[in-house]
């Protein structure tokens, strides 16, 4: 029995309706943007698995970390000892985000970002302040699976099943020039009403709302507005962090700095599960205290993993250095000059880049995460070797930062391949 036919009888795949997709690829090996399957066919990672794998698959640096790690410990209770890796990891992110004073290590995305909600109503509490409970977010935003981080998100196809059982939040639209100051009017409304504890926002790309992009000069003002009114900001870095916007972070490009940052993906480079919340000296302060009932009671089996927190410092140094800084210059240039060519589309809607993300809307009557050309889209990639899973109607490219120019292009052709018979059909 191949390995297809075995996952089939045993495994229940995420975001994966099996009866529209009945096949997952098995995949046996992968060396930088290249994954390879059981018979041998290779595939151009476009997307970095999920948007972790930022610096390829089996990469020397992070291989060499953990294995170093792995011969000394794998796994010690973070909860009253700690460890070299996790200390190092912390003393280099608060190195480049200095306004931070505190690490906070949980499993993944949507934890990063429940630890962070959690601080923030705990510190209002803490400071005897128990009427500030309400969180403000952007429309189509998401945050993750878990019931905190999903009440966070956008009400959308993935929480629709459980919005009877999410708790309030006040969304407001996604900043443009046609509607920022209707967005700052809905802001100072909800401040007026003395009420607001924290914004939490994705910084210049809402991800997986389908790669939604708005101005840096936007969301300073909004920023700047809740920071006067001491709203507690916390920037989701989950995807855009360590580079995918092009600085190290998006939040880089803000005057006004968050209280909290939520980091994961990326974090490791793919290699194991982590997730991050810093936060600055001025909220851990608040749960510094011999009152026992100021702790904050949230933790993780795995909080702080050997492992997880080698990968992570390896990852990170890649990330700083010259070579990586190059190499996203790089893929953010060509997008750029790519985008030319898909102008003259008219099944192109929204042709959008931001760092090495580029994205575009495909033009259907069915727009939106569950339009059936998601299954035409992802089929002709996958036959093409190259792996591009769109959010519905949007096709985008999220690829390692250490992709060739000629694996790079042999995307940008497929792309162009898949638009000229797209239109020529719907021409007919």
């Amino acid at each position: 029995m191949s390995l297809r036919e075995r996952d089939q009888k045993v495994v229940w795949h995420p975001y994966t309706q099996s009866g529209i997709f009945p096949e997952n690829i098995p995949i046996v090996s992968g060396k930088g943007a290249l994954l390879f399957d059981e018979s041998g066919k290779q595939y151009i990672d476009a997307i970095s698995s999920w948007w972790v794998n930022i610096h390829g698959h089996a990469n020397d640096k992070i291989n060499h970390a953990v294995s170093q790690q792995l011969s000394k410990l794998e796994q010690v209770i973070f909860a009253g000892f700690t460890h070299e890796p996790a200390v190092q990891l912390a003393e280099k992110l608060i190195s480049v985000q200095p306004h931070f004073g505190k690490v906070f290590y949980s499993d993944n995305g949507s934890t990063a970002v429940e630890v962070a909600l959690k601080i923030a109503l705990q510190f209002r509490k803490n400071r005897g302040i128990s009427a500030k409970q309400k969180i403000l977010a952007f429309e189509h935003s998401y945050h993750g699976d878990t019931f905190g981080a999903m009440s966070l998100s956008g009400r959308s196809l993935f929480t629709e099943h459980y919005n009877d059982f999410l708790f309030d939040v006040t969304h407001i639209p996604i900043p443009d020039k046609d509607n920022i100051e209707e967005c700052i009017s809905k802001i100072e409304i909800e401040i007026a009403a003395g009420n607001v504890t924290a914004f939490i926002y994705e910084p210049l790309v809402l991800g997986s709302g389908g790669m939604l992009m708005y101005s840096q000069s936007d969301l300073q003002r909004i920023l700047s507005l809740l920071h006067k009114h001491d709203v507690l900001l916390i920037a989701d870095e989950v995807m855009t962090g360590f580079g995918r916007t092009g600085p190290l972070f998006a939040s880089d490009t803000m005057e006004v700095k968050p209280d909290m940052m939520c980091l994961s993906k990326g974090l490791t480079g793919g290699y194991l599960p982590m997730g991050i919340t810093m936060v600055s000296d001025r909220i851990h302060e608040e749960f510094v205290s011999h009152d026992f009932a100021k702790t904050l009671f949230h933790g993780h089996s795995f909080t702080g993993n050997l492992l997880s927190c080698a990968a992570a410092n390896a990852s990170f140094d890649i990330s700083v250095s010259e070579e990586c800084a190059k190499s996203r210059k790089f893929i953010a240039d060509s997008h750029l000059e790519y985008c030319e060519s898909l102008r003259g589309f008219l099944c192109v809607k929204n042709l959008r880049t931001c760092g090495t993300i580029l994205a575009f809307d495909l033009d259907v009557n069915d727009a939106g995460y569950a339009s059936v050309v998601r299954r035409e889209i992802l089929s002709f990639f996958i036959a093409k070797g190259i792996l591009i899973r769109p959010l519905g109607n949007v096709i985008y490219l999220l690829p390692p930062y250490c992709i060739t120019k000629e694996q790079l292009q042999f995307c940008y052709s497929g792309i162009m391949e898949f638009l000229n018979g797209f239109e020529f059909r719907k021409q007919k």
